[in-house]
């Protein structure tokens, strides 16, 4: 059984249809797919099409008029309010989007010891030192307000924060927004070297061509719905070892193929 492991998890929001009676507004649809120890698995879709509502879904911080079905599990167990409010620093980790979850009013140094309580651990200067290394970051960055790093110094030090408490699984959420390729690969090769030391990671990205080099399998959806889950090792040539004709539409769409694939749409 896979480590994290969906089983037709959907999410939706009620609203009221006129003045007394609620409908339900479904946005994702029947996603099932898993993440084993040591793989990198890549959520693919359009960017506004509900992969972040999934994360948020796996750490159950979702508004209060949200409905999700199906099953979520880690390591068997199904995730309730009770489980994950002792597992989330300690066993899993959710890595933001927005760089907006770092508190601009306090320097970094706080924010990593903070997160450090939260999941269990007092953290003394060393032991900070040697995770902010582990990010390529320095003693500078860690006595910095956020505002003073760079985008992709506070993609890292998300990252650090919300490692600190040595998850087994981490959700990162586009966490390559709005960098440049150098800072994009940086990013990606760290949860790369987090699935090599048997982590299992869930990338959630609208961009093919930045999750394929470091990727295991990429899981594609459509629609709000998965339409495929592929080996990124067959997203190559004609896309022939593609089980999926929209997989290998996306595949055909990227740049290096010649934007060949017009049918190609989230």
């Amino acid at each position: 059984m896979s480590f994290l492991r969906l089983d037709k998890v959907s999410v939706g929001f009620t609203r009221y249809d006129g003045l007394i009676h609620q409908r339900e507004l479904r946005i994702l649809e029947d996603l099932s797919f898993g993440v084993e120890r040591g793989e990198l698995v890549a959520l693919i879709g359009a960017s506004g099409g509900g992969k972040s509502l999934l994360a948020h879904a796996i750490f159950g911080i979702l508004p209060t008029n949200a409905v999700v079905g199906g099953s979520i599990r880690l390591e068997g167990t199904t995730l309730d309010a009770a489980l994950r409010q002792r597992y989330c620093g300690r066993r899993m980790a959710l890595v933001p989007q927005s760089l907006s979850h770092l508190d601009p009013m306090t320097r970094c140094r706080k924010q990593i010891a903070w997160a450090g309580q939260r999941a269990g651990r007092q953290l003394d200067s060393g032991s900070i030192n040697t995770l902010l290394v582990r990010y390529g970051l320095d003693e500078a960055a860690a006595n910095a307000f956020p505002h003073q790093l760079s985008g992709g110094m506070a993609r890292r030090m998300m990252m650090a924060i919300a490692t600190v408490g040595d998850p087994d699984l981490i959700v990162a959420d586009e966490p390559t927004s709005g960098l440049d390729a150098e800072n994009c690969e940086n990013v990606l090769s760290r949860l790369r070297t987090l699935a090599d030391a048997g982590k299992a990671v869930l990338l959630i990205t609208h961009s093919l061509a930045e999750a394929l080099p470091f990727a295991n399998r990429v899981a594609v959806m459509k629609g709000g719905r998965l339409d495929s889950v592929e080996f990124a090792s067959d997203f190559v040539g004609g896309g022939e070892a593609l089980r999926s004709r929209f997989a290998r539409a996306l595949w055909s769409a990227l740049p290096q193929n010649a934007f060949s694939a017009a049918e190609a749409k989230c």
